[in-house]
């Protein structure tokens, strides 16, 4: 029956196969680790790849343990988002689909065998065809694509990575807002209540006649716009929050999570290194993935610049078996079958692949520019908003601390009237939330300094604001 030659057909297809890259990319976790490494360089927390209900399960129970009733810092809150983020865990299965094709491609053309039997009347004949059936196309071109393949697979894997980094910095970034906005509510809320106090002894006081009705009001509205503010403060603070805890992952009851009423303290200064444009050439993830891009597109053009003038291919490899009359012939089935272009299309393809590749390659050029440029930002933000948060805190406060506890010992002493004292806790006020408001934007300025670097979403504005 001729065996040998139909295994030996099925063997060269077999032999296409690349089993080192098929035994990397068929791991259920293929590129994570990658991903791992590489968040935990850049923002100091390590990614979970949850893949079965076991999995889920176990980072439930985590979590619990990690926020549920206490108040979390901002390296919880973003390893937390970087094992329960939904969203974060549909990137990491766009990795597993990648590595999917990688292992298809690796595996290289697929035989197929079909089997056939007839007979004609009056004359017993039954033909027993065997084929083994595999893309000629395929088989010459696996390496090539197999090395095209890889390449995609590891800018899936850079892609996994950006997610992770974006996530991290947004997260960190949300709760920097939240803490910085119930500390902006807390210093209200202080003002408030001593204001509140004044306001009921201008009461006491109009009733002996003490304290005009003019005066009176004005406590009163001082009080009420403090009121107004406070509530505001508070609303934006819980918005903040939930922000966060979006990002998270959390909700129902899991939502039982605290944030500080304050940002850390200054540090002495600023934590962005000068070398900071440097750092984000080496480290981007988005410029990484712009060289792979090219990588790519060269080998894609290589590979259709050797098959431009055959759009399809296969070779049938086999042998025909057939009796008749008590007698059996073997016949060896050898084709090739092939699909000319209507045109050639050598030109066009050469001329698309190389204004793809400049395509590709002045795009990287420009993301360069742009992360030059957003590292520079960064590092300018860092140290200026450093040096404003200082000055509000070694310069602003003390001075206002001295005119309040001046303007207290001059109205109990009756040397200033209660207006002049309401002007004064105003613009206390004022300064304390402006010295809170330069600290949060210092804080989001480092953490836009990790998004120059790495690759995350870069938002500097002023004020911190987006």
């Amino acid at each position: 029956m001729k065996l040998p030659l139909m295994l030996g057909a099925a063997l060269l297809v077999a032999a296409c196969a690349n089993p080192a890259v098929i035994e990397r990319a068929k791991a259920d976790r293929a590129g994570f680790v990658s991903v791992e490494e590489g968040a935990r360089k850049a923002v100091g927390a390590v990614p979970v790849w949850n893949q079965s209900a076991a999995d889920i399960e176990a980072t439930e129970r985590r979590v619990h343990a990690l926020v549920h009733g206490k108040t979390i810092s901002a390296d919880t809150a973003v390893q937390v988002a970087l094992i329960n983020n939904r969203a974060l865990q549909a990137s990491f299965a766009e990795l597993g689909l990648s590595s999917t094709d990688l292992w298809e491609v690796a595996m290289g053309p697929v035989p197929t065998l079909g089997v056939s039997v007839s007979g004609l009347a009056g004359d017993v004949t039954r033909t027993l065809e065997a084929t083994v059936a595999g893309a000629l196309l395929d088989l010459a071109t696996t390496k090539p694509r197999t090395q095209l393949a890889e390449v995609r697979f590891r800018q899936a894997e850079l892609a996994a990575l950006a997610q992770t980094i974006d996530l991290a910095v947004e997260t960190r970034r949300a709760w920097i807002e939240s803490v910085g906005a119930f500390e902006a509510a807390a210093l209200i809320g202080q003002t408030h209540g001593t204001a509140e106090a004044a306001s009921e002894l201008a009461v006491q006081l109009g009733r002996t006649g003490a304290m005009n009705k003019a005066d009176q009001a004005r406590e009163h509205a001082f009080t009420a716009e403090l009121a107004a503010e406070r509530a505001a403060a508070r609303l934006e603070a819980q918005l903040a929050k939930e922000k966060l805890l979006r990002l998270m992952g959390l909700w129902g009851s899991a939502t039982t999570v605290y944030v500080p009423d304050a940002l850390p303290a200054l540090p002495r200064g600023p934590r962005a290194a000068g070398n900071i444009e440097q750092q984000a050439l080496a480290n981007r993830v988005d410029l990484a993935a712009g060289k792979l891009e090219l990588q790519a597109i060269a080998l894609d053009y290589r590979l259709t610049g050797k098959t431009r003038m055959v759009s399809d291919a296969a070779l049938v490899a086999g042998v025909e078996l057939e009796r008749a009359n008590g007698e059996t012939e073997a016949t060896p089935a050898l084709a090739l079958d092939f699909e000319i272009p209507l045109y050639d299309t050598g030109p066009l393809v050469s001329k698309r692949g190389r204004m793809a590749y400049l395509q590709a390659a002045n795009t990287l050029a420009q993301q360069a520019i742009d992360a030059r440029s957003d590292a520079r930002m960064a590092y300018k933000a860092v140290t200026g908003r450093h040096n404003i948060a200082r000055h509000w805190r070694d310069q602003v406060l003390p001075l206002r601390r001295q005119i309040d506890e001046e303007a207290l010992l001059s109205y109990n002493g009756m040397l200033t009237s209660t207006f002049e004292l309401i002007a004064d806790a105003q613009e206390g006020l004022d300064s304390r939330l402006s010295a809170a408001e330069a600290k949060r934007d210092y804080w989001l300025a480092e953490t836009e300094a990790t998004a120059a670097i790495w690759g995350g979403s870069v938002t500097l504005s002023k004020g911190g604001e987006e």
